[in-house]
């Protein structure tokens, strides 16, 4: 009983790590429909700003806002810089919808380098700001402790308040408008390019708070080459799919369906499948459900 009731805990916590990375993809498909792969990249730096505030004030909390600051402020600076660039100057090329998507896994590949550069290959780590150690019940130890609770908890504040965003404000309204509609959104005095910047913000304040959080987590060491981050980044891609793309509550769900599938896989079968598992149920769900556990609406309210 307590192995099923640990493995479920596990894949609960490992989801929503995954359900963080999905949330930031999913925001920057909302606002720009271009799927960022450079996001991992932005974490990871992200990640490194927090881990060096850590270092100078001793402080996880002040060092994650911080990080997520940063994080949005990179995501809005590689979106004013260079994405615009590249959408106007793509516009007409015959890889016009793929050139964004294929820009962004260059910028995936340059972070990581000059990070490598800037810090070599210095393993770093992240003290847990509460206690790693599992609660207790009968005298039995469970794999999710103070620090797993804080993490699942982050999630769902954080989809619960985007969702607020997307759904019940102008600017969730705008963010969808000028995705989608941008022309039509100019004449209706939408500032399109600056919406667009505020989503790749957002995302990239997320993905912040899940290189925070998935690092004193997973006890891993902390460096430019992380496997961590490149897994977060397909297994939180994987998510986002599952989810259907489209909804931030999708998003979520997803990254948990995917860690409780991945969970079982690595404690009830083998570790060495966990990798593919992940593909395989991607490609059931899709069968299934082409659009997604939660499908993108045909209609919207203007």
């Amino acid at each position: 009983m307590y192995k099923f009731l640990n493995t479920v805990l596990i894949g609960i916590t490992s989801g929503a790590i995954y359900s963080l990375m999905a949330l930031a993809l999913v925001l920057v498909w909302r606002s720009t429909r271009v799927v960022n792969f450079a996001q991992a990249g932005q974490a990871l730096l992200s990640t490194y700003i927090g881990y060096e505030v850590i270092q100078n004030f001793h402080s996880f909390w002040l060092a994650l806002a911080i990080a997520m600051v940063a994080g949005a402020a990179v995501a809005a600076l590689i979106d004013a810089i260079f994405m615009r660039t590249l959408f106007k100057r793509a516009a007409e090329g015959p890889i016009a919808g793929v050139a964004p998507i294929i820009a962004t896994l260059g910028l995936l590949g340059l972070i990581r380098a000059l990070l490598g550069l800037v810090v070599g290959g210095k393993e770093a780590s992240i003290r847990p700001p509460v206690s790693n150690i599992g609660f207790t019940i009968s005298g039995h130890t469970l794999a999710f402790s103070p620090l797993k609770l804080l993490i699942v908890a982050s999630v769902l504040f954080l989809m619960l308040v985007l969702s607020l965003i997307f759904q019940h404000t102008n600017v969730g309204l705008a963010l969808r408008a000028s995705a989608y509609a941008p022309e039509i959104a100019r004449l209706a005095g939408v500032k399109v390019d600056g919406i667009r910047t505020l989503g790749w913000a957002l995302a990239g304040a997320a993905g912040a708070a899940a290189g925070m959080l998935q690092t004193p987590d997973g006890n891993g060491a902390l460096s430019p080459d992380s496997l961590e981050f490149s897994l977060l980044l397909v297994f939180g891609f994987i998510a986002a799919v599952i989810g259907g793309l489209e909804s931030l509550v999708g998003a979520v769900l997803g990254g948990l369906l995917l860690g409780l599938v991945l969970a079982f896989v690595l404690i009830y079968i083998s570790g060495s499948l966990v990798f593919i598992t992940a593909f395989v149920l991607l490609i059931i769900v899709l069968l299934v459900k082409p659009g997604g556990l939660i499908g993108s609406r045909r209609g919207r309210r203007a």
